[in-house]
């Protein structure tokens, strides 16, 4: 029995401890499931590497079409390969690239096409076949531009290459790096060593106005002929040269019809690797990252393949019998000569932003000493942004007053040279810039841009900086009209003051409209300009019937100009920009189709600083639309104002009187650095103190705008007033005709 109670309490301990088990078992159980949930939470949590791409998102396998013109032989192909291969193994299959060479899919302009509309995925086009959509393509264009090939990188994998690939997103693509073909050669039937030698000659070219213009210059017939068609209309007589890489001029086996090649280097086949825009939206950030990135590592493979493979080429060239020459370095001279000023002609198609960093660029690369020799003034405006018609039109100005002063022997025996800088439109960056420039111990004065508020600050950083400022376009008083403790001024100004503008204008709508409706841009600009117009109309008795203040930006006008109907006024003094007043008066219009009647508008110049004819479409004939301006190379007939006009033709490009980009900005920008010139001249030195002070005590200058007698002095610093402005209208044509004088 004893034993019995004691098995018996043994199997109670034993089924105690089975208890015990059970719960601790329960337990450690409980708490692995629980660490194995956090840690799913938190691995859910973070974004996979490109490498696991899709293995936590999606099972589906997403395929993409990638199609080029190049055959399967070529360095594009194989890095194109290559690059669907990386993502592939990046992506853990997940997406599968093919790769469709050789034009399977259609020609250049079809796939280009294909991509915007979302039917091809990924593209890889000549530069110069996205031209036409893209203007500013023709960037690559340029001849004899590139010094070589490691600036030309320096150019494409920087700030200028991304300016570039950003435009692509407008026409519907995603541009992701600049691939190549190589540099352009000369073939012909005939030794080509100078500009000379192409003169009646026949050339087949792509579908580039500069590459067309650059063969006219030399006295060629430009013909535009498909490549694949090229090797053909060589055989047949129908052109008698052409311009490719050497890839191209060994894979097409254009050295049996062609009997020299000049080894030139004078242009660059660049290919942009995109992807399409509506393909791109609707894909994973992930897979955006992935495309872009593998994309971008493959720049140097590329180009290595590309240069690897044209030595084998210039053999296969030189023993089917082709007689190959390298241009010397005088040659080379009279090309580039021929094209120097192709740059400046086509920087309004290709960006302001884009020249005038490439500019940096070379400059940088100069030697120390030829660098000297200049003397530097530096320009910072918006060349980007909202204000790119108005900062062009300065730095012509400056541009083609520089290279008349440079004709005659420089300044002081030195060439004038002008540094450009875009501020985007923002006032810090504008600030930065400016000291930027003031660092530069070359530059002797800086040139300011468009827009009032970063002249202004502009203004005061010329102070304290002791630089000379000149301002050719912003108008607010504060710009030059300092504070006593200010002194010795820094800043000179030609052009308009808004002191003096404001009550200009308001004094032109009383007597040719009556009761008007102010409406201005809620800025210092707009601020200055309502000062001094109030104060006019209410001096004059006939104070404003309706005052609407606008932000940069606005779209939505149709209340506003309700608002200023029903307030009784007749017409309009608008103080905008191009952007805001070309919006405001295409409201207006679609409103006059509803009946609504079109109202008078005199406004400030602002309008005009973007492209105002393309942002305000056809104007009505019967809009009376009249704008400030202080210059017009129409107003009337005088030589110097033909010899201008002759200079800038052949400088820049042909235009017909009332045509310039903005011709205010160009007069005044011509004017001070004439001015500017005489005072370094009058000087004797670039000390920047000196030249200011010579600047106060000018005298009898004939510029553009005006006959100066004495355009600046210690106490004013406006070399123009009330008696210079008047207002102009738009022709037919397009062109601002004065309506006043």
């Amino acid at each position: 029995m004893r034993r019995a109670r004691i098995v018996v309490a043994l199997l109670d301990v034993v089924q105690l401890g089975m208890a015990h088990l059970k719960n601790i078992l329960i337990g450690i159980l409980f708490l692995a499931a629980l660490i194995f949930l956090v840690c799913w939470l938190a691995r859910s949590s973070i974004t996979p590497h490109p490498t696991s791409l899709g293995k936590e998102k999606t099972t589906t396998t997403i395929r993409l079409r990638f199609g080029h013109n190049s055959p399967v032989d070529s360095a594009l192909h194989v890095a194109a390969q290559k690059f669907a291969d990386e993502v592939r193994q990046k992506s853990l299959e997940k997406v599968q690239i093919t790769v469709h060479p050789f034009q399977e899919l259609g020609n250049d302009d079809q796939m280009l096409e294909m991509a915007r509309q979302g039917k091809l995925d990924i593209i890889l086009t000549p530069t110069a076949k996205m031209s036409v959509a893209v203007p500013a393509m023709q960037y690559a264009d340029l001849p004899f531009y590139f010094p070589s090939r490691e600036i030309l990188y320096r150019m494409l994998d920087g700030e200028p290459g991304r300016l570039l690939l950003e435009k692509l997103r407008p026409i519907g693509l995603e541009g992701i790096a600049f691939w190549e073909n190589g540099f352009k050669h000369f073939t012909a039937n005939r030794p080509i060593h100078n500009p000379k030698d192409f003169k009646g000659l026949k050339i087949r070219t792509m579908k580039s106005r500069i590459i067309m213009h650059h063969f006219e210059e030399m006295g060629a017939t430009p013909i535009l002929i498909d490549f694949h068609a090229t090797r053909q209309a060589l055989a047949d007589k129908v052109v008698d040269g052409e311009e490719n890489p050497l890839v191209a001029i060994a894979g097409m086996k254009f050295y049996e019809v062609q009997s020299h090649l000049t080894l030139s280097s004078h242009g660059y086949l660049g290919y942009v690797l995109a992807i399409s825009g509506p393909v791109f939206q609707n894909l994973d950030n992930d897979v955006r990252s992935l495309l872009a990135a593998t994309g971008r590592e493959l720049i140097p493979f590329e180009r290595a393949e590309t240069q690897r493979r044209e030595t084998q080429f210039l053999e296969t060239i030189r023993q089917a019998g082709v007689t190959i020459h390298t241009l010397t370095d005088a040659e080379r001279n009279a090309f580039t000569k021929i094209t120097a000023h192709f740059p400046r002609q086509y920087e309004s198609i290709i960006g302001s932003d884009i020249i005038s960093k490439t500019e940096e660029f070379f400059r940088s690369g100069r030697a120390k000493g030829e660098i000297k020799r200049e003397i530097a003034v530096g320009f910072d405006s918006d060349l980007s942004a909202v204000g790119i018609q108005a900062s062009l039109g300065i730095k012509q100005g400056a541009l083609l007053a520089m290279e008349e002063i440079n004709l005659s022997g420089g300044v002081l025996g030195n060439p004038l040279v002008l540094l450009s800088r875009d501020n985007k439109a923002v006032p810090s960056v504008g600030e930065q810039n400016f000291i930027e420039l003031a660092s530069i111990p070359e530059v002797v004065a800086i040139m300011g841009g468009m827009f009032s508020n970063i002249s202004e600050m502009q203004s005061r950083e010329a102070q304290q900086l002791a630089i000379p400022y000149l301002v050719p376009w912003a108008a607010a008083a504060a710009i030059v009209e300092h504070d006593h403790d200010q002194e010795p001024n820094f800043t000179f100004r030609i052009s308009a003051n808004d002191r003096l503008a404001g009550p200009f204008l308001a004094g032109a709508a009383i007597k040719q409209i009556g009761k008007v409706a102010l409406i201005l841009e809620n800025s210092s600009w707009g601020r200055g300009n309502y000062a001094s117009m109030s104060l006019f109309l209410e001096k004059s008795g006939q104070p404003s019937a309706h005052v609407t203040w606008f932000n940069r930006g606005e779209t939505h006008w149709s209340p506003i100009l309700d608002a200023v109907r029903k307030s009784g006024a007749q017409g309009i003094v608008l103080v905008a920009n191009s952007m805001e007043g070309a919006a405001m008066i295409k409201t207006m219009i679609s409103d006059s189709h509803r009946g609504e009647k079109l109202l008078p508008i005199i406004s400030h110049w602002g309008i005009i600083g973007g492209d105002f004819p393309s942002l305000a479409g056809s104007l009505p004939a019967d809009l009376d639309l009249k704008i400030l301006q202080t210059f017009s190379l129409i107003k009337k007939n005088e030589a110097h104002s033909q010899y201008v006009l002759d200079l800038y033709n052949r400088f820049f490009h042909p235009v017909k009187p009332g045509q310039l980009l903005s011709p205010v900005g160009t007069a005044q920008a011509y004017d001070l650095i004439h001015l500017l010139a005489k005072a370094i001249a009058k000087a004797g030195t670039t000390d920047r103190t000196s030249i200011r002070t010579a600047l106060e005590s000018l005298e009898n200058h004939s510029g553009l705008v005006k006959h100066y007698t004495t355009p600046f002095t210690p106490e004013r610093h406006d070399a123009l007033d009330e008696a210079d402005y008047f207002l102009a209208r738009f022709n037919s044509e397009g062109q601002l005709i004065p309506v006043d004088r």
